[in-house]
């Protein structure tokens, strides 16, 4: 029996969800509606959430506010954020996705393009899950060392070498495991978008480099002259460590 996943829509204005809500059940997507961010916790408290679709124009909190708050709950810090914004600057892009957001999507958008967007985040976290039971052991390692770090994959959450813990959005988890993955080995913009987001470059090119700055701020790098994630000019990145280790594989 195909499972049905549970699509939390949270926009203020009823008639776009109403529609959405519809749209999304004639793709098995079972979509719970809230219009702010009191309702989106009750949601959350009272059902289990596959991926959250979130208008960046909230009254009062808004959806940059409420991501932050996802990632700093334990309970909800692995849940996946897809991002709506009705606004033109890239810049509101970029800083959804330094909050945590994984993916965003601009208004208008075609309906249909939705649903792709939250198959492809959907099936990445699957791909997750399915790598663990099966045994795999690059996905089922409990943690990977490198450098004096930590990520614990099972939490996915990264502990420094002074034993502080760092939270990941999904897109950091995915980038950190494909550079892990692939240590002091060159890797291109597209390889890594296809990795971390699971798609080619669009329109904005260069949001993997803000992925990338955004992981080097999680590893602590000096931006200025980052020591492990080292760019590549033209071509695009190197994880430079001297070894990474694998532990706790888990039984398939």
């Amino acid at each position: 029996m195909t499972q049905m996943h549970h699509v939390l829509v949270v926009d203020d204005d009823r008639d776009i969800t109403e529609l959405l809500c519809g749209y999304l059940a004639r793709f098995g997507l079972q979509a719970h509606a809230a219009g702010n961010g009191a309702e989106m916790r009750r949601v959350l408290a009272s059902q289990a959430i596959d991926i959250v679709v979130m208008d960046l124009q909230l009254p009062g909190e808004d959806g940059l506010v409420l991501t932050t708050e996802l990632r700093r709950q334990p309970l909800t810090q692995r849940l996946p954020v897809l991002m709506l914004t009705a606004r033109g600057n890239p810049i509101d892009r970029v800083i959804g996705l330094e909050m945590g957001a994984d993916d965003y999507l601009c208004k208008p958008f075609e309906p249909r393009e939705l649903v792709a967007r939250i198959q492809t985040v959907l099936r990445r976290t699957r791909s997750h899950v399915r790598a663990v039971l099966q045994g795999n052991p690059d996905g089922a390692a409990d943690r990977v060392c490198f450098e004096g770090w930590q990520l614990q994959r099972d939490e996915r959450r990264l502990v420094s070498p002074q034993g502080t813990v760092v939270p990941l959005s999904n897109a950091e988890f995915q980038l950190l495991t494909t550079f892990l993955k692939a240590p002091r080995r060159l890797l291109t913009r597209e390889q890594l978008m296809v990795q971390a987001r699971g798609r080619t470059l669009g329109t904005v090119e260069r949001s993997i480099d803000l992925l990338v700055s955004r992981l080097r701020g999680k590893l602590n790098e000096n931006p200025r002259d980052p020591q492990m994630i080292k760019t590549v000019r033209g071509e695009g990145y190197v994880f430079h460590v001297q070894a990474v280790q694998w532990l706790g594989v888990q039984a398939p």
